[in-house]
C-alpha cells in the first residue's frame, strides 16, 4: 500500500482557509484537534510559553500527499512566526473499522 499521513500544525485562525482549500481538492476526510505547544517561536514574555493551534491529520494516497501538504501550506501562511508544520509519514495500512476493510489506494 502506497498510503500517507498529511499532519499540519498551524494557527487556528487559518482553520476555515485551510478547510476550504482542502475541500477543492476533493480531500476525503480530515481530523482536526486543537493543541498547544511552541517551536521556533515561543512567547517568553508570558508565564506560559505555550500557545494554541490546530493539528489536522489527513490519510491519503502517496501521490496526493505532496500537492495536499503544499496547499496547506499556501492556505495556512501568514509569513509571521509561529505558522507552523507540515511533515508526510509513511503509513503501512489504513482500515475502516466499519467494514474491517482495508482501504485501497485510490480510496483516501
Amino acid at each position: 500500500m502506497n498510503f500517507r499521513k498529511v499532519i499540519a500544525i498551524f494557527r487556528s485562525s487559518q482553520l476555515e482557509t485551510v478547510e476550504k482549500r482542502l475541500r477543492s481538492l476533493r480531500v476525503n476526510g480530515v481530523s482536526v484537534t486543537e493543541v498547544k505547544g511552541y517551536g521556533e517561536y515561543a512567547n517568553f514574555y508570558e508565564s506560559d510559553w505555550l500557545c494554541t493551534h490546530v493539528r489536522i491529520e489527513i490519510f491519503t494516497s502517496k501521490l496526493k500527499a505532496d500537492e495536499i501538504a503544499k496547499a496547506i501550506m499556501e492556505a495556512a501562511h501568514t509569513g509571521i512566526k509561529g505558522d507552523g508544520i507540515v511533515a508526510i509519514m509513511p503509513a503501512e495500512s489504513v482500515y475502516r473499522i466499519r467494514t474491517k476493510e482495508s482501504y485501497q489506494d485510490d480510496a483516501c
